[in-house]
Order: C-alpha cells, then sequence, then structure tokens
C-alpha cells in the first residue's frame, strides 16, 4: 500500500448513451419531438457523485461521431474526469429512445448500442495501477459483449490490490445476455469480490430465489460481501452488514412520480457517497433514499441528481 493520496475518490466503468427523450406523452411511434440527454447507468451515478463534490472518474469508450462529442462535453460540464476515456474512430456511440409518462409509470426504452464503441472495451483500457478510494460496478458493463467481463474482473483484482473499497448495482438487463443462468452466474460471482452489493427487492428474486429481503442480505454476506443493502422500492431500503448490523430505512414520500427510470442510480449515489465520506451504513442509505425519491420527481436519468446545497448538505472538506 502506498501512501500517496489517490488522484480520484471514484472510478466506474460502462456505456454512457445519447438518450433521445419524449417531450410529450406518447408511444414511440407517434412521438415527433424529443431532448437530447445523456444516459448510462454508471454515467448517472459518476454525475450524481461529481455534483456531490467527489473526484469521479469514468472508463469507458465513444465514436468520433456526434453522440461522442456531445458526450464528451457532457462529461466536462459535470466535472467528470476523462483521463480513461477513449475516442475510437471506427466505431459508434449507442444510443437510446424513451417516451415519457403521463402518470409515472415506467417508460418505453428502445436501445440503439450492438457494436457500440464502448461494447470494445477490455482490459486494455483500463488504468494500469487503481487510481481511486472507490470502484462502482453494475451489472450492465459485464453482458456488453465478451470482453468487458474479463474486463471487469480484472478492474476488481486491480482495486483490491490498491485497497480500494468495491460497490456493485446489479441492475439487470436480461436482453444483453444469452440466457437467465448466464446471467445469474455472473452477477452472483461478481458480488461475491465486492464489498456492498445493492440489489433491489425484484432482482433478489431473479438473482438468490427470494423476495424476502433478509435472505436476500444474507445470501451475499454468506457470498463475501461486507455490506448489502436491498432497495425496496418507496418502502425504502433494507440493510445489513457482515458485522451484524441492520436495519430498514423508510422511503422519502413523494407527491408525483414523473420518471422511474435512473432512481437505482440515484439510490446508489447517495449511498455510495456518503460511504466514501465515512459515515455509517444506516445514514448512507437515508441518503440514498433521498436522492432517489428526488431523481423520480424530474423527467431526464440525471435531472433530479442534486449538489450539496440542494441536498441540504455541508460542502465537503478539502
Amino acid at each position: 500500500m502506498t501512501n500517496l493520496q489517490p488522484a480520484f475518490d471514484v472510478l466506474t466503468v460502462g456505456e454512457p448513451m445519447a438518450l433521445f427523450m419524449a417531450t410529450e406523452p406518447a408511444p414511440l411511434h407517434e412521438v415527433r419531438q424529443f431532448a437530447r440527454v445523456a444516459a448510462g447507468a454508471e454515467l448517472n451515478v459518476a454525475i450524481g457523485l461529481s455534483r456531490l463534490g467527489l473526484r469521479t472518474a469514468y472508463v469507458t469508450r465513444v465514436g468520433a461521431d456526434s453522440f461522442g462529442q456531445f458526450l464528451q462535453a457532457e462529461f466536462a460540464k459535470e466535472g467528470i474526469a476523462t483521463d480513461f476515456v477513449s475516442v475510437v474512430p471506427e466505431q459508434r456511440t449507442g444510443f437510446m429512445l424513451k417516451t415519457r409518462s403521463a402518470d409515472g409509470s415506467d417508460p418505453q426504452i428502445e436501445y440503439f448500442r450492438a457494436g457500440s464503441a464502448a461494447s470494445h472495451l477490455s482490459v486494455a483500457d483500463l488504468p494500469t495501477a487503481f487510481p481511486a478510494r472507490h470502484l462502482h460496478l453494475t451489472g450492465i458493463t459485464p453482458a456488453l459483449s465478451p470482453f468487458t467481463k474479463p474486463m471487469v474482473l480484472a478492474l476488481i483484482e486491480r482495486a483490491r490490490a490498491a485497497g480500494a473499497s468495491i460497490s456493485f448495482d446489479p441492475n439487470l438487463r436480461p436482453r444483453l445476455w444469452a440466457s437467465q443462468a448466464e446471467m445469474v452466474s455472473t452477477l452472483n460471482q461478481i458480488a461475491s469480490l465486492v464489498d456492498l452489493v445493492l440489489p433491489g427487492i425484484g432482482e433478489g428474486e431473479i438473482l438468490v430465489g427470494s423476495t424476502d429481503a433478509k435472505q436476500i442480505a444474507d445470501f451475499y454476506l454468506q457470498a463475501g460481501a461486507k455490506q448489502v443493502v436491498v432497495k425496496l422500492g418507496p418502502q425504502g431500503a433494507y440493510y445489513q452488514e457482515a458485522a451484524g448490523n441492520s436495519g430498514t430505512v423508510p422511503g422519502v414520500p413523494v407527491s408525483q412520480v414523473v420518471d422511474t427510470v435512473g432512481a437505482g442510480d440515484g439510490f446508489a449515489t447517495g449511498v455510495i457517497s456518503a460511504l466514501v465520506e465515512g459515515l455509517p451504513l444506516e445514514q448512507a442509505v437515508a441518503r440514498g433514499n433521498a436522492i432517489g425519491a428526488r431523481v423520480v420527481q424530474f423527467p431526464g436519468d440525471s435531472d433530479g441528481l442534486p449538489t450539496r446545497t440542494e441536498l441540504g448538505l455541508a460542502a465537503l472538506s478539502a
């Protein structure tokens, strides 16, 4: 272990996409106008952490196209370090379409990401020396291509060797996997190698075979995780630690849900930021609940991610 301070607080890896978000409620085939924003689970978390004042870096690839240029501008605007972002001329940047819901129900989404620049991420794209205090992963990245699972496992090894903590949000995307069995096996393997696992109650049913939050937490703690937080939707979240602490933190009431997409990324932002700052897990979960509740009140995936001032937190010390 070196005594040098890592360059970043948090490093994440994944696929950023341009999101075309409908400006009016209608099925996708009827929508005439869209607003373009940035999207991607890991990017949402990176944006959220950066807005809270954490030094955040992102490993990815984008194409040398207009979408890639747009995303690079978004990275710069949000203060996300691009030391590990590659621009690949011969590959294109993925994008997606999303409806706007009038009643807060889950929107219709269509992805255009097959063969994208980010799907070609490999071990060669990783920093040789792990540069952060914390690594955040989701279950989306290892599903992108045959190259990305080995990359994720190599990144975990490098983070471990550097003494960094690791969080993992399963973030199930069944369409990206060859089979559910492969998805379950791979994601549970990754979960066994990290410190913090953040499954939703529905994800627990698929990955663990239970909708009981404590049983889900017990499964991952026995597999090797140190902390598990099971998201319960509007009811809040259940947390449990290998050290024995456990409890349920109630959700934050919301008067009107605008868009549910990104709520889990907001929750992860809250939990990770608080833990990196040294707060206990219960307080981290409370912050996660607060940010998740805020996100669902905004139309874009990252529109509701707050600054420290908006969340009512004191500024980070230097």
